[in-house]
C-alpha cells in the first residue's frame, strides 16, 4: 500500500518539478553568462570546455527525468514493452554517453568546497554504476535485479529536484553559509534519494515474498 501511494504522488511530483526546471532551463536559451546559477561561476564561464558541458547538462537532464514517469508503471511494461525498452534505451544513452561524462568535468569546478566536488564526483560514480548495473541484469535476464539497480540509478537522476526542494525551503542567505550549505546539500539529497530508493526496494521484495 505504501508503494502504491509513493508511486502515485511521484508521478506528478516529478511532472511538475520537471516542468519547473524546464521553466529555469529556458532562462539559458539566450546563452548569457551572468544569470541564474552563471552569477555563482564567474570563475568559470569564461571556460568553453566547463561551458559546453553545463549546457549538455542542462539541456538533456529533463529528458532523463521525465523517463522515469513511465519505466516504473507495470501497467505500461505489460502494455508497452516496445515502447519501455526504447525509452530505457534512450534514458541509459543520456546518462552514460552524454550526463556522466558532463557531470564528472562540471562536478570538478562546484560550489560547496571539497564537500560539494567530492558529493557530485561519488554522485557521477554511482549513478554509472547502477546504470550499467541495470543494463548487464537486464541482459541476463534478470529482471528483478535491473529493476533495482534502475530505480537506484532514477533516484541518482533525481536527486537534481531534491536538491533544489531543500534549497528553496531552508537557504536563508542572511542565515547560511552558501558554500558550506551548498556542500551540505549535495550530500544530503543523495542521502534521502538513496534511502527512499532501498526503501522502495525491500518493501517490493517483502510484497513478493509473501505473496
Amino acid at each position: 500500500m505504501i508503494i502504491k501511494i509513493v508511486r502515485i504522488a511521484a508521478i506528478p511530483a516529478i511532472l511538475i518539478f520537471s516542468i519547473l526546471m524546464l521553466k529555469t532551463i529556458s532562462q539559458y536559451t539566450g546563452f548569457d553568462k551572468d544569470i541564474g546559477f552563471l552569477l555563482f561561476k564567474q570563475k568559470v564561464v569564461s571556460n568553453p570546455y566547463w561551458m559546453a558541458f553545463f549546457y549538455i547538462h542542462i539541456f538533456s537532464i529533463t529528458l532523463c527525468l521525465l523517463a522515469g514517469l513511465t519505466q516504473f508503471s507495470s501497467r505500461f511494461l505489460r502494455e508497452n514493452r516496445k515502447l519501455h525498452r526504447w525509452i530505457g534505451r534512450m534514458y541509459v544513452y543520456n546518462i552514460l554517453i552524454i550526463n556522466v561524462p558532463a557531470c564528472f568535468v562540471l562536478g570538478l569546478f562546484s560550489n560547496g568546497g571539497m564537500m560539494g566536488i567530492t558529493g557530485f564526483l561519488v554522485q557521477d560514480i554511482l549513478w554509472a554504476y547502477f546504470t550499467v548495473s541495470g543494463i548487464v541484469f537486464i541482459k541476463k535476464g534478470n529482471i528483478p535485479e535491473h529493476r533495482k539497480y534502475m530505480i537506484l540509478s532514477y533516484a541518482v537522476t533525481t536527486t537534481a529536484i531534491t536538491f533544489r526542494i531543500i534549497k528553496n525551503l531552508f537557504y536563508m542567505e542572511n542565515l547560511h553559509d552558501y558554500e558550506l550549505f551548498y556542500g551540505l546539500n549535495v550530500w544530503i539529497s543523495l542521502i534521502i534519494n538513496l534511502s527512499a530508493a532501498f526503501f522502495m526496494i525491500r518493501r517490493s521484495a517483502d510484497i513478493i515474498s509473501q505473496s
